[in-house]
């Protein structure tokens, strides 16, 4: 029922990962076909560090909806995180088979291209989900970060304004400038960048 989704929806974006996940599995033993419940177990399980459990309940949810594209996309996410890099982005590559307009992916595959120091084709991959999205101000930031990484501190830089252009509370856009210019050493600066990251997000 719609309203069950709802309450496991508020729960999570409320940060209450441990209760979704409870709940979300004894939910799944009573609806085993809702594929977004198995998909919100996942999330949940991924939030909370358990990997290789959340990764099962992708799975559920993609041998039940093979299309669903949110579940590979969660899944790269997943081994992103364990660290298993070329099977994130062979998972991502099937979510942008599904859906070659999905953007998310195409930002989260940059981000794995980033790990793995392959910076020039992270930066292709941020400006194609760009091209999808254009309003995309994570993806923008992601771009100022590989510049940086190339030695690129001017365009690092523009790229990094351009994502708090597009979002004003965007704080990581302030917090990656704020670490552009202590690198230059243009401390003061730095700090007013850094204040504003934590006035957007104090934790």
């Amino acid at each position: 029922p719609q309203e069950v989704i709802d309450q496991l929806v508020n729960l999570y974006n409320q940060g209450q990962f441990a209760v979704v996940a409870d709940q979300a599995e004894v939910l799944t033993k009573q609806y085993p076909t809702a594929i977004l419940i198995w998909n919100t177990l996942g999330a949940s399980r991924s939030k909370l560090g358990m990997f290789d459990e959340a990764i099962e309940a992708y799975k559920k949810t993609i041998s039940l909806k093979p299309d669903y594209v949110e579940a590979y996309n969660n899944m790269g996410l997943a081994l992103r995180d364990q660290g298993k890099l070329d099977e994130a982005i062979d998972t991502f590559k099937k979510a942008i088979l599904i859906y070659p307009n999905y953007a998310e992916s195409y930002n989260n595959m940059g981000v794995v291209l980033k790990d793995q120091g392959k910076f020039i084709e992270a930066i292709d991959a941020y400006k194609k989900s760009i091209s999808l999205k254009p309003n995309y101000a994570a993806a923008y930031s992601n771009i100022g970060v590989s510049l940086k990484k190339l030695g690129k501190l001017k365009e690092a830089l523009e790229a990094h304004k351009k994502s708090i252009s597009i979002n004003p509370d965007y704080f990581k856009g302030y917090y990656n400038i704020g670490n552009l210019l202590q690198d230059q050493l243009k401390l003061d600066e730095a700090i007013e960048y850094f204040s504003k990251t934590i006035s957007l997000k104090p934790d």
